[in-house]
């Protein structure tokens, strides 16, 4: 078996992590690597062993051409994703889009339209939703394990040295050129934080959400936010507060928190760990499988198997990046509010860990918590969709 041929198109930064998965898979019989798109070719130190000598161009739609490609993997600058898309769609070539889909919502339902009209099958990059946790939680909370679901909380605190933000043009802009790109802490780096919080309780579809609250801080001197969080209210009734840093004290897994009347479902979507704590129950922890989001698109075209996250199933998601879109430019935080670490060259809020960990928690905003730098209230932006 020689495998579904691919195009990668974004072969450094993250999609190296798309080349090592795809020589995986390689390996398996499952694909084979027709293509790279990239400005600059790769050279053959950058190019994993056993991959061959996949065509190079920076001209996607020529590659495709040339390849015969049936599925390309798109990597590139979000503000890119939904031009590429379409030019692969008018090939009737398959996809796995890098997450975010887009960078509003505009542009995801174009590019949802275009690829549903050319009849495609289109895959969402986010990993987690490809974890066997999160039919085993929904499972859970559907038979009242936790009695009835109050809302889900998501926290993620994380650390990134300020060349983060200098490793593309892109990077840490909420715009660029006029073009929107919405590259925020609960945008990109913690998307699947938000992602995973509101498919746990059902809430996937654009309609599913009703209201959102957001709000946006940065310590680095950046365009985008790096400290902020968002409560979403939902068509199922329960709230989901997702809290994000970048200025972590000491980094740590992020995680979802589902909240009941009579217990609580932990999920550290990384690792697939999940606990499970109930009234009269001892606490219960279990590890789950993951499928690959690359590998369930290749058994969708070849053996029928249900795709995991599909474009509609990520409209809740792009809900909350469309209210991010619409707020206020992120507040700088003031000087006193962080410091910089010398060795690591990066930027830290104190207090902040235990902050993202309290909104996950009591599904509160930072204002809420008492922050002493939070937005007022009134500053806050409020976004019914």
């Amino acid at each position: 078996m020689s495998g579904v041929d691919i195009v990668l198109a974004g072969a450094r930064g993250h999609g190296r992590w798309h080349l090592e998965n795809i020589r995986r898979l390689q390996d398996k019989g499952v694909v084979r690597l027709a293509g790279i798109c990239e400005l600059t070719p790769l050279t053959a130190r950058e190019l994993p062993e056993g991959l061959g000598t996949p065509e190079q161009s920076a001209d996607f739609g020529a590659l495709l051409d040339s390849t015969g490609a049936r599925i390309a993997v798109l990597c590139t600058p979000i503000q890119t994703h939904t031009d590429l898309a379409l030019e692969a769609a008018r090939r009737r070539v398959h996809l796995l889009l890098e997450k975010p889909p887009a960078p509003s919502y505009a542009e995801f339902r174009r590019m949802a339209e275009g690829v549903a009209e050319a009849g495609i099958a289109c895959q969402i990059g986010f990993q987690s939703l490809g974890s066997q946790a999160v039919p085993a939680i929904r499972r859970m909370i559907a038979e009242g394990a936790i009695g009835r679901l109050a809302g889900i909380g998501g926290a993620g605190a994380w650390a990134r040295a300020e060349s983060y933000y200098r490793r593309a043009a892109w990077a840490g802009r909420r715009r660029l050129n006029g073009v929107d790109v919405i590259d925020g802490a609960l945008t990109n780096p913690l998307a699947h934080a938000v992602a995973t919080a509101l498919a746990l309780g059902g809430t996937t579809r654009a309609e599913h959400v009703t209201h959102v609250e957001t709000e946006l801080l940065r310590a680095n001197d950046i365009e985008s936010d790096d400290t902020s969080c968002v409560r979403v209210a939902t068509a199922q009734g329960h709230p989901v507060t997702v809290a994000a840093t970048l200025c972590a004290e000491q980094p740590a897994e992020p995680y979802v928190v589902v909240h009941g009347s009579s217990g609580r479902i932990t999920f550290w979507y990384k690792q697939d760990r999940v606990l499970l704590q109930r009234a009269g129950h001892g606490p219960e922890e279990s590890e789950y499988g993951r499928t690959d989001l690359l590998e369930n698109l290749v058994r969708h075209l070849t053996d029928g198997d249900d795709l995991l996250v599909a474009p509609e199933e990520t409209g809740a998601f792009m809900k909350v990046v469309e209210a991010v879109r619409l707020a206020p430019d992120p507040a700088p935080l003031p000087a006193g509010a962080w410091h910089l670490l010398p060795d690591e060259q990066r930027r830290v809020v104190p207090g902040v860990d235990g902050l993202v960990a309290a909104a996950a928690d009591t599904l509160a905003l930072y204002s809420e918590l008492g922050a002493p730098w939070a937005l007022p209230h009134g500053l806050r932006k409020e976004v019914s969709t």
